[in-house]
């Protein structure tokens, strides 16, 4: 019984001293001090969002007999957008060609997105360059995280709306369709339209922020374990 008790004692000390070990380990690493090229880094992050207030997130190409041309949709952090031509305004044609299979317009009105997705982008870049400014691993993980969220969530609010709009189609409507999902990335064939698509610059402007963000915490770490390394030869 005295033996069963002191190896309960002896797991319970050796699961604390795991524990305390990881704690110390996970705060010396918060608390470590960015270097000039992190910081850098994080500068050039910051600066790459700019994209986001100028060129589109996402684009779909819708293509069909009457338009071989292909009917454009650009998707902004804050508006959208149809390709125009003197004769022709996409986003209105595309909200008629929805209007025959009951599914309601694209208004600009309905995106909630476009009212707090632009103040989102702003204070990702504040933070970053807070992280900059403070010079703490802590602080840049904290952003990195935060980016990590926001993306996620905006993926599923993405194809949120797509599915809603596809799903939710007016019995009464002209033309009878299956509801359907339009493509959140890659092709489909909706009716007699083949749907096309893909992220565009303002999408790859975050994934570079990302990965910029990461390049930062991995250079930090690297350098602060070299560091300690020659601290114990």
């Amino acid at each position: 019984m005295d033996n069963e008790k002191a190896i309960e004692t002896e797991g319970t000390e050796a699961t604390q001293n795991w524990l305390r070990r990881f704690i110390v380990r996970k705060y010396d690493f918060l608390e470590q001090p960015l270097p000039l090229v992190s910081r850098l880094l994080i500068i050039i992050a910051a600066v790459t969002l700019l994209a986001v207030f100028f060129f589109p997130l996402w684009n779909m190409t819708f293509f069909s007999n009457q338009y071989t041309d292909g009917l454009m949709l650009d998707i902004y952090a804050y508006r959208l957008e149809g390709a125009k031509t003197p004769n022709r305004d996409d986003l209105r044609e595309i909200n008629s060609l929805n209007h025959y299979i009951g599914m309601r317009p694209l208004l600009e009105s309905d995106f909630s997105e476009f009212v707090w997705l632009p103040f989102a982008v702003g204070g990702l870049m504040l933070l970053a360059l807070r992280a900059v400014v403070l010079g703490k691993m802590s602080k840049l993980v904290d952003v990195f995280v935060l980016f990590v969220y926001f993306s996620l969530y905006s993926f599923w609010s993405f194809y949120y709306r797509l599915h809603s709009y596809g799903h939710n189609l007016d019995p009464t409507a002209a033309i009878k369709v299956e509801p359907f999902t339009p493509p959140l990335f890659g092709e489909q064939v909706v009716g007699n339209f083949t749907v096309y698509s893909y992220p565009d610059t303002a999408s790859y402007a975050f994934f570079v922020y990302g990965i910029l963000l990461f390049a930062a915490i991995a250079w930090a770490w690297r350098g602060n374990k070299r560091a300690l390394a020659a601290a114990e030869a």
